[in-house]
């Protein structure tokens, strides 16, 4: 009798809200726990900081079963996505990826905050986007992954 053991990785992508969104929740976190002593009432600030500061996105890859999850994950803990199962016409590739955030202070300064990445990305049979797989902060790193997540998933590379 042979087991498998069920390999299912997590690829943590981006906070839905930026840095700026999750310090600013956090934050709104804290003071809801310090003011709910007090007021009852703050427990709704301890919501409203969880969503905008623990909210973000991540790819669940499932390599027994060759598929894939792109999942938004609520307060950081509840996934919501749908799984998508992985053929072999579909390919794999690298894209460099430029995120700005911005953000305006009281004085209505803004203030820019420039993220410079690697994503694996998925592709279907016409080489269109499904979604990112990973991402890293090197091009090398980024290929070594490739490698690996093409044979593990059975997929050619997309090279463009």
């Amino acid at each position: 009798m042979q087991t498998t053991i069920k390999v299912v990785e997590n690829n943590r992508l981006d906070r839905s809200f930026g840095s700026v969104g999750t310090s600013a929740g956090t934050f709104l976190v804290l003071v809801g726990i310090i003011m709910s002593c007090i007021y009852p009432s703050a427990l709704v600030l301890i919501l409203i900081g969880g969503f905008v500061g623990f909210t973000g996105t991540s790819v669940l890859v499932d390599y027994n079963a060759k598929k894939v999850k792109f999942s938004n994950n609520i307060f950081g803990i509840i996934p919501i996505g749908k799984w998508i199962q992985v053929d072999p016409s579909m390919k794999i590739g690298i894209k460099e990826s430029n995120l700005t955030y911005r953000a305006y202070s009281r004085g209505n300064r803004a203030l820019d905050i420039n993220r410079k990445d690697f994503r694996l990305i998925l592709f279907d049979s016409q080489t269109r986007e499904i979604m990112p797989m990973k991402k890293f902060d090197s091009l090398e790193a980024a290929k070594a992954e490739l490698e690996i997540m093409s044979e593990k998933l059975g997929l050619t590379i997309f090279i463009g």
